[in-house]
């Protein structure tokens, strides 16, 4: 099996808006999909969520404190999965749960050993 990352992808200021009952729902469907992977052997070790904020550090040595403004998409968090091949890991990705939501995505790319 190759192991790919999941990274997820939404917009900061669209998720502000979710109401606590649907942020409830939303976490219950995320588990049943992530306990369907672990009960498949997909579950890789790793994933987390991230922080909105962050240093980019440019090639001219430069280095910026950014938080991500509300209305640009950005990764919001990520899993590494075990698959096959690129083509499955990609169907195993087209049932994750923020896919739900409103301009949301989920970017597949397989791990390289190189």
């Amino acid at each position: 099996m190759k192991e790919f990352i999941l990274l997820f992808r939404a917009n900061y200021k669209d998720i502000a808006r979710v109401s606590a009952a649907e942020t409830r729902e939303r976490n219950n469907r995320w588990m049943d999909w992530i306990n369907d992977l672990v009960d498949q052997n997909h579950l890789a070790e790793g994933g987390n969520h991230l922080a909105p904020e962050g240093k980019i550090i440019r090639s001219n040595g430069e280095i910026s404190v950014e938080s991500i403004p509300a209305n640009n998409e950005s990764i919001l968090g990520y899993i590494l999965i075990l698959a096959s091949s690129l083509d499955e890991a990609a169907e195993l990705a087209k049932d994750c749960p923020i896919l739900a939501g409103k301009g949301t995505s989920v970017e597949v790319r397989e791990i390289s050993n190189n």
